[in-house]
């Protein structure tokens, strides 16, 4: 996205929220940015990726949260303005860095991008990141639109250095994917020659030093309660003779404005911007004459609890609508329908009549499905023949190969979090005698799924350890990582080795395959689950995607002639290209790619690239 380095101040275009908040590392003078590829934060390095070296500074793709958290705050410490990204539960894998960094704090500004995922569009859980900023004592800001986005990053930066602390910049899934007119503010040289001084009472994070690092950090929070006051991201929206006074912030605020002013009721709203520390004051000078408060906030009553207590002192008579009213649930996101169901039960307004929802349809279920040509496919099918209908233990991991859960796949019985398929693989192998298997990508081998396995290897365990290379990070968007030999900045790297890492680790049984080859795939895990031990198997296949990128198939037909409507294709392989009709199967030729995986598995060689007519 060239574009975003345009240095035109006042210039006015539509961009993603995560092109914004690029934008505003830009206009902040960026020196460091570093991620993990996570939803719905990705494009925020998709974006850094194309245009850093172009920019000036540096940025990476870390092997997780926990590292970019460590490498940008180490630019921060060394006087270089610093920025890590990444997704909800992706501040859990970074926390254990960030709640101590919040004691040493920054030299340079340094912002923190958690971007949360209400009704988990493409996450495990939909966790309020919100009450990270309390357990850290962390300065927390919440925009509502990408132009705003952008503004709180710029800003963000110039916090973070005036109280020497990370800053927390608070999305979500409606933020980040948005599009929304963004005016460009000047762009700022970014300063990337940074130079550590020592200060080991301050960075060493030892208990004498943290003992009063701890006291520092309460007193820089102090302050921050002045400038949250004075903040230009929260303001009030007033009205004469409100009916009903509204506090909201985030993607909450949007939906809320935009029910009062279509239907012009009225509501008195109070916008906050800076969320933690809370403006006290403007809150007080907000309820205190009001008779009735709504609280709009998604997820956890975070802001709700607050102000309750506030409310106990500043105005004890004031009705207080929300979550622990019932007016509104903890679950998923809202939209201006669910704000209005709340509005009806409060005010003379009338609701429109229920929406129509996708259940009140016909429609036939779309789940989301592995693509046609997925190496991923071809391994599960061969797990499951190696097993030869004996019962196994799945236990899966975080990625495109989640996806099979599905029928008629079903390779999927237990998941956590990123890594976790192999520590539960170890916990299974140690308490039933069942056959188990671990699955994880190359990706996320490189973010957490090494020490698990040092740690099963130590431990004896015994399970089979699936990790599935299809040489990119291919659910977020195919970011590269360790293993695929290219930087986020786009330079040549060394490639880790997967098989030499698992070598050093102490493995003996470590096989490479083609899953392209299902026939040697299927022999390959037959002799892993022999092994005594830790055996691991790497399905080694590029992502279909990126395969049709290079190369265009011819796609595979059906010989009706020679099909004995087994359904072997359809019943155990599943993919999606394979249409059954009834007893018939066909091939949509628009769907298939043409790897040939579904003629390796019909066994009367019925699937054929050319047909004879």
């Amino acid at each position: 996205m060239k574009e975003l380095l345009d240095d035109e101040p006042g210039k006015e275009i539509l961009l993603l929220g995560n092109e914004a908040i690029v934008r505003g590392a830009l206009e902040a003078g960026i020196g460091h940015g570093s991620t993990y590829p996570g939803t719905p934060s990705s494009e925020i390095g998709n974006t850094l990726e194309k245009i850093a070296k172009d920019y000036g500074m540096y940025f990476e793709y870390s092997a997780n949260e926990k590292v970019a958290m460590e490498t940008a705050a180490a630019a921060a410490a060394s006087g270089v303005r610093a920025m890590a990204w990444m997704k909800h539960v992706g501040v859990n894998v970074a926390s254990d860095a960030l709640m101590t960094l919040m004691y040493s704090g920054v030299k340079a500004g340094m912002v923190i991008v958690a971007a949360g995922d209400p009704s988990m569009h493409s996450s495990q859980n939909e966790q309020d990141t919100r009450f990270y900023s309390l357990l850290g004592n962390i300065p927390m800001l919440e925009p509502t639109t990408p132009h705003e986005a952008k503004e709180m990053v710029k800003y963000g930066f110039d916090l973070s250095e005036k109280l020497e602390l990370p800053v927390l910049i608070r999305t979500t899934t409606r933020v980040n994917h948005a599009r929304g007119v963004v005016t460009f503010g000047e762009i700022k040289e970014p300063d990337g020659d940074g130079y550590f001084e020592k200060d080991p009472a301050r960075f060493v994070a030892v208990p004498q030093n943290s003992v009063k690092n701890h006291p520092r950090l309460l007193k820089q929070m102090d302050i921050a309660e002045k400038i949250t006051e004075e903040s230009e991201f929260t303001y009030p929206q007033e009205v004469e003779n409100a009916e009903l006074h509204v506090i909201s912030s985030g993607a909450g605020f949007n939906y809320i404005k935009e029910v009062k002013e279509e239907d012009d009721l009225p509501i008195s709203i109070l916008k906050l911007g800076m969320t933690n520390p809370l403006p006290v004051e403007k809150i007080r000078d907000f309820i205190e004459e009001a008779e009735r408060l709504l609280v709009v906030e998604e997820l956890e009553p975070f802001l709700e609890e607050k102000v309750t207590a506030l409310a106990k002192d500043v105005n004890p008579d004031l009705e207080i609508y929300g979550k622990n009213s019932g007016h509104f649930s903890r679950l998923y996101e809202y939209d201006p329908d669910r704000i209005k169901e709340a509005l009806s039960d409060l005010m003379d307004f009338e609701k429109e009549e229920e929406p129509l929802q996708a259940e009140d349809y016909a429609l036939p279920a779309r789940p989301p499905s592995l693509c046609p040509g997925c190496p991923h496919r071809a391994t599960y099918y061969a797990v499951k023949k190696a097993l030869g209908g004996e019962e196994g233990v799945f236990s899966s991991d975080i990625g495109c190969y989640t996806l099979g859960v599905q029928d008629p796949l079903n390779t999927t019985d237990y998941l956590l979090c990123m890594g976790s398929s192999v520590g539960a693989a170890g916990g299974f192998s140690k308490n039933t005698d069942q056959q188990v298997f671990a699955f994880l990508g190359d990706s996320t081998f490189f973010h957490s799924g090494l020490p698990a396995l040092v740690s099963g290897f130590y431990n004896q365990h015994d399970f089979v350890y699936v990790i599935m290379d299809n040489r990119t990070t291919a659910m977020t968007g195919h970011q590269p990582h360790p293993g695929t030999g290219k930087t986020g900045m786009g330079d040549p790297a060394p490639m880790a080795s997967i098989e030499d890492l698992a070598k050093g680790a102490g493995i003996e049984f470590v096989e490479t395959v083609d899953p392209y080859d299902i026939e040697k795939t299927i022999d390959v895990f037959e002799r892993a689950m022999e092994h005594d031990g830790i055996s691991v198997v790497v399905p080694k296949h590029p992502c279909a995607l990126i395969e049709q990128r290079e190369e265009a198939w011819a796609p595979y037909q059906v010989d009706l002639e020679e099909c004995k409507q087994c359904h072997i294709c359809t019943n155990q392989f599943g993919c999606i290209a394979l249409v059954r009709e009834g007893d018939k199967v066909t091939i949509n030729e628009t769907l298939c790619i043409g790897c040939g995986q579904c003629a390796q598995v019909c066994p009367f060689d019925a699937i054929k690239q050319e047909v004879e007519e």
